[in-house]
């Protein structure tokens, strides 16, 4: 027999080699050469904080006393690594980019960084965890006990409790010096986490050990241990399946919610590819935890006397054997079991206590804010350390108070079912938008209040925390309000009806109180950052720009982040505003930045809170932005405005292109004016004074070329006079100085006042005109010379001008609710659309400048005609040939 002396001698070998190692790992992550300790296999085998001393020793028991029903601690997790991966992913890319320290931190920050949420689940997180430390002490205890009673030559203490105390105070010195050297949670605890993977190996290799003897050292083989499970009481236990999917569903929300696995899984990835590894490779872990468990309990069953304790199987059976070293190693795979699970399960509590608990009092008893002097870091730090010491103290005072009873060999489960209560809130977190503060409030109380009245408080036992009275009729004597027997569900397990009660009740209100209002403004904020992780790289910006000094944050930093790490982060962000040598601006990207990295020491709550002291609570200038609109609407309204605009730039720019053509083409149109006018001039002026010049010449003429002469100078002078009438009414017209003589008139009247000035009486000309007389009967009060002056121009471009072979122009006129109409549509080939929008242009000709005659201002004096008189003249496309249509206004119709 090993002598007790001899294993507490190998208990502090092993530690200081786990001292070692650790120390290492965090040298060489100090030095730069960390990649190995980045790599999946650490972080898989990080993940098996999982298994602890209670999986370790007591699924041997577990399966000794219920049969196959222990696989469920194991089923779960395998389930959620296998087939929830891409939800572990999302964990993880949250937990980066949100800078998440535990999983109350998560919480916190998804609600709107709520620190009553984050206090509630911190809470939570302590009550359940405690009483699983000190099953672990326990454990340890127990596993130290088998070797003592057993040791007659050397030394035992002679009270094995306090053998707690010194393995709770080693745990405690353990876990403050590499657990509390880097107050960025976010920097992995390289020495802790390889640490916790050297006793990940150890503890596999233990009960594969003892596994492989039992099998071929004990049954003599695989058959032979087929046989001996066969004809054991194992073989006799029956399937309860309520049971069964139960305990799954607990141990699949334990990856989750456990702060130990929430902080391996989420806090210390280095990368979230490792995931895609874990995810086989840890249910393969958990599978070979498992193998042997069956074997060993039906050995143990068969060769301990009665009464024996199943749950130390794992040792017993090999001392019983003489195999006092596979005992040992079996005794340091339990150790390993208990103490990994203990120091990750301290730090995490320990940073849930320290950011939600100790820090916003402080901040609340500093009156000066996050910039009154003093180390910050020191105090974060200082907190962290008493934290773990802490949750330690009360973890052994719990071992020590129930005294080891049965009701604590129980409490795994009940831990399990404890901290499932975070669930609702945590799922619906990261997959609804919709949650909010006050619906994670409602469910988290009243999940933790009924798994309290239902289950923790009666593993106590009958007067422990309840009397047997209040277990057995329930509160004034209410039936239905029994611990084991709420609302009248009697008969069912405890742990399966205290799980469905609470977590259903919990799911209820969190969703309910979320329906029956709307999540705050920060709380869509974060809402969007969390659902939409993988399309959001940041946080949103909430705070206002300039609202802070950059020296109060640089001394805030400081004392948070340390001088070195704080003013490298201002440095950079210097350079990146291009500011070398200043401290940056304070724009809401920066502080935004700025909470993050303050979050990974202190959490966002309380970064939030620090940095809003120094900004004046300037944050969320978003509440007046997004009263109504969230923030993915917000961003699609901007997206929208940004289209709007871009379409409004093109739609310019179009307009600008066509004007440019416009003017291009006007100024072309202005050149041939001049030239078109010159010509126009000069040529009755040429023949004036030729001919005029032959009369006075004193020659002697016939009657005839006197008459003649005299007529061609005479045709002139009119030409010569209609142009220059032309010219100057347009500009009488353009500068509004026109008198307008209105009187009585008919339209028909003055649309064969315009025929007839055309020459095209009904057909006479080459052009036929093609009217409904009975329609244009309509009287009107207008400048009947000027709207005669615009039909004679429109019918007089339709002689010149339409192209087909037997030219045809027709007049309709009718009455509208807006005054009188009419319009003028020839069969010829029409106007290039090109060319429409400048024809009523003073210096626009569309044909030969030659061919028809004149300076090209008629369809200019006809729309300023058309303006004077308060109606228009447009050009109307699509008619099939050239067509225009003149519209007289309401006004000169009723006047009438």
């Amino acid at each position: 027999m090993i002598p007790f002396n001899i294993l507490v001698a190998v208990c502090v070998v092993y530690v200081a080699g786990l001292f070692l190692v650790a120390f290492v790992a965090e040298r060489r992550a100090a030095n730069g050469r960390s990649s190995w300790l980045r790599s999946p296999l650490v972080y898989t085998l990080s993940l098996s904080v999982y298994c602890t001393a209670w999986t370790f020793y007591g699924a041997v028991g577990y399966a000794a006393r219920s049969g196959l029903e222990f696989l469920t601690i194991y089923l779960g997790p395998t389930l959620v690594l296998v087939g929830w991966w891409w939800a572990l992913r999302k964990l993880v890319r949250i937990g980066k980019t949100q800078r998440i320290t535990s999983v109350a931190d998560l919480i916190s920050s998804r609600y709107g960084k709520s620190n009553t949420l984050g206090v509630i689940v911190t809470l939570l997180a302590v009550v359940g965890t405690t009483p699983y430390i000190a099953l672990q002490l326990q454990s340890v205890t127990l596993s130290f006990s088998v070797f003592a009673e057993s040791d007659t030559l050397g030394w035992a203490p002679m009270d094995l409790n306090a053998t707690s105390l010194w393995v709770a105070a080693g745990l405690a010195l353990f876990t403050v010096l590499f657990g509390t050297r880097n107050l960025d949670a976010n920097e992995q605890h390289h020495g802790v986490v390889t640490a916790i993977a050297v006793e990940a190996v150890v503890k596999l290799v233990a009960l594969l050990a003892v596994g492989i003897f039992v099998v071929w050292g004990v049954a003599g083989g695989v058959e032979g241990m087929m046989d001996r499970i066969a004809s054991s009481p194992l073989a006799q236990t029956r399937f309860a399946g309520g049971r069964w999917a139960g305990l799954t569903f607990l141990s699949a929300a334990a990856v989750l919610t456990l702060p130990r696995m929430f902080q391996v899984l989420v806090v210390e990835n280095a990368d979230e590819r490792h995931l895609a590894t874990a995810s086989w490779a840890f249910p393969l872990y958990l599978f070979l935890m498992s193998l042997f468990v069956v074997p060993i309990a039906v050995v143990g069953l068969a060769s301990q006397p009665a009464g024996a304790n199943p749950d130390l199987f794992v040792l017993t059976v090999p001392l019983s054997l003489g195999q006092e070293g596979l005992a040992t190693l079996a005794f340091l795979g339990g150790f390993s079991s208990a103490t990994s699970m203990v120091i990750v399960a301290a730090i995490a509590l320990s940073t849930m206590v320290s950011n939600h608990i100790v820090m916003p009092l402080w901040l609340s008893w500093q009156s000066a804010g996050a910039t009154v002097s003093g180390d910050v870091r020191r105090v974060v730090l200082g907190a962290r350390r008493v934290s773990i010491g802490g949750v330690l103290v009360l973890g052994y005072l719990y071992y020590r108070l129930t005294g080891g009873s049965e009701a604590l060999a129980a409490i795994g489960l009940i831990s399990f079912a404890g901290v499932a209560q975070v669930l609702p809130a945590l799922l619906g977190g990261i997959f609804w938008r919709g949650a909010t503060k006050r619906g994670a409030v409602a469910g988290l109380v009243t999940g933790f209040a009924i798994w309290a009245y239902a289950l923790f408080l009666p593993s106590f036992g009958a007067g422990g925390v309840m009397s047997a009275a209040l277990l057995a009729d329930g509160p004034w004597g209410i039936d239905w309000l029994r611990p084991q027997g709420l609302f009248g569900f009697a008969g069912m397990d405890p742990l399966i009806h205290a799980m469905f009660w609470s977590l259903l009740l919990n799911t209820f209100f969190f969703f309910a109180v979320s329906l029956s209002g709307f999540p705050s403004p920060l709380e869509r904020l974060q809402g969007a950052q969390f659902v939409n992780v993988f399309e959001h790289s940041s946080g949103a910006h909430g705070w206002v720009h300039g609202a802070a000094e950059a020296e109060d944050l640089l001394m805030m930093s400081q004392r948070i982040l340390g001088p070195e790490k704080a003013q490298g982060l201002f440095q950079r962000e210097a350079v990146a505003q291009g500011k070398v040598g200043y401290l940056p601006d304070t724009t809401p990207a920066f502080l935004e930045r700025l909470e993050r990295e303050l979050a990974g020491s202190v959490g966002a709550a309380t970064s939030h809170a620090m940095v809003g002291q120094i900004v004046g609570r300037s944050s969320v200038s978003v509440e007046d932005l997004m009263a109504v609109a969230d923030e993915t609407a917000q961003m699609m309204e901007y997206s929208s405005q940004l289209e709007a605009k871009s379409e409004e730039l093109s739609r310019t720019a179009r307009q600008l292109r066509e004007a440019n053509e416009k003017l291009t083409e006007l100024s072309v149109q202005k050149d041939a004016f001049l030239s078109q006018i010159s010509h126009e001039l000069r040529t009755p002026m040429t023949s004036i004074r030729a001919f005029s010049e032959i009369l006075m010449d004193g020659r002697t003429l016939s009657e005839a070329e006197f008459s003649r002469y005299s007529s061609i100078i005479h045709e002139e002078a009119i030409r010569l006079t209609r142009l220059l009438d032309d010219l100057l009414d347009l500009s009488v017209l353009e500068n509004g100085q026109v008198s307008l003589n209105r009187q009585p008139g008919n339209l028909r009247d003055l649309i064969d006042r315009a025929v007839a000035a055309t020459g095209s009486l009904d057909g006479a000309g080459r052009l036929k005109i093609n009217r409904a007389r009975a329609a244009e009967d309509l009287a009107l009060l207008t400048d009947t010379d000027r709207l005669s002056q615009v039909f004679i121009n429109i019918i007089a471009n339709a002689q010149k001008y339409c192209n087909a072979a037997e030219p045809e122009l027709r007049i309709r006129a009718r009455r509208t609710g807006q005054g009188i109409v009419v319009d003028f549509i020839d069969n010829g080939s029409g106007i290039p659309k090109k060319s429409q929008s400048i024809i009523f242009e003073k210096f626009s000709r569309l044909s030969d400048r030659n061919a028809a005659g004149g300076a090209g201002l008629g369809l200019a004096i006809c729309k300023e005609i058309m303006q004077n008189l308060g109606g228009d003249i447009a050009y109307l496309p699509g008619q099939g040939g050239a067509a225009f249509r003149v519209r007289l206004p309401m006004t000169e119709a009723q006047a009438a």
